[in-house]
């Protein structure tokens, strides 16, 4: 049984539930607890590393990319505080993040011939563009066939961001969070090297929707599986998290058990 979610989005970033939404939707799916995980942006409507609204315990939380090198990956960083390093750095990659939406809502445009119902804003992502996309062609219906076709990595309209290594990403979130992880490991190019980084974490991934639909991002043609991301969070100590990485308004559809739930609480009381 779930019981957490702790990969959640919101209108902060490119989700579509707001914050005060969030409570309902997690009693709807029966949770007591949800990490709100913006992208690159701690949620302004969240004082404390984690509090209680409604029955349901929100943790303050962050998904950041960073770059490793071989490949870009996401970190999660739950129980957050503000710092002057993270603010500085999510500032910068807000501003990144707005010029690169822009320049990815034109190429759209063009190609596609028709303005498209969005405005760029800060916590703007990909997917409020497939969004609009769907929401204004007539021969897209599906989010995930936008990524597929206009912008996802080596489409047409494809533009990288700026971020953050990985050692400058692990080092910020550190000093503001009580917990950072690796998120989806089994999303990556190569899984491996993504789980060999993540001996310098506390955390990883291992529930997530792989299998489901996730109306963003690809699957690696990997051979490994789930059971090697249990293995990588046997092998160097870490916490187990997971989540539904939701954008959309239903949470919970993937996520922690009560047992391993409790010992994420643990470190993020404790710390």
């Amino acid at each position: 049984m779930v019981v957490a979610d702790l990969h959640v989005h919101t209108t902060n970033s490119d989700g579509r539930l707001t914050l005060d939404a969030v409570p309902a939707a997690a009693r709807a799916a029966g949770l007591e607890a949800v990490a709100v995980t913006d992208h690159d942006r701690l949620h302004p409507g969240l004082d404390a590393p984690v509090t209680d609204r409604e029955g349901v315990r929100l943790v303050h939380g962050i998904e950041l990319r960073v770059d490793a090198g071989d490949q870009r990956l996401d970190l999660l960083g739950y129980g957050a505080r503000r710092t002057d390093a993270l603010d500085a750095e999510t500032d910068r990659i807000q501003r990144d993040r707005v010029a690169r939406g822009r320049a990815i809502v034109d190429c759209v445009e063009e190609r596609l011939g028709h303005p498209l119902p969005v405005d760029v804003e800060r916590g703007f992502g990909r997917p409020d563009v497939a969004r609009a996309v769907v929401e204004s062609d007539d021969g897209y219906d599906d989010i995930g066939a936008v990524f597929d076709d206009l912008i996802g990595e080596d489409c047409p309209c494809y533009v990288p961001r700026d971020v953050p290594s990985f050692e400058r990403g692990r080092e910020v979130l550190a000093g503001a969070c009580a917990v950072v992880g690796l998120a989806h490991p089994l999303r990556y190019p190569d899984p491996e090297a993504a789980l060999a980084r993540a001996e310098r974490l506390d955390a990883v991934e291992v529930y997530y929707p792989y299998d489901g639909e996730r109306g963003h991002g690809t699957l690696s043609e990997s051979p490994l599986d789930v059971a090697a991301v249990e293995a990588a969070a046997e092998r160097h100590d870490l916490l187990v998290t997971g989540g539904s990485d939701a954008h959309g308004e239903t949470l919970g559809t993937t996520g922690l058990p009560r047992t391993a739930y409790e010992r994420v609480e643990h470190a993020l009381v404790g710390r």
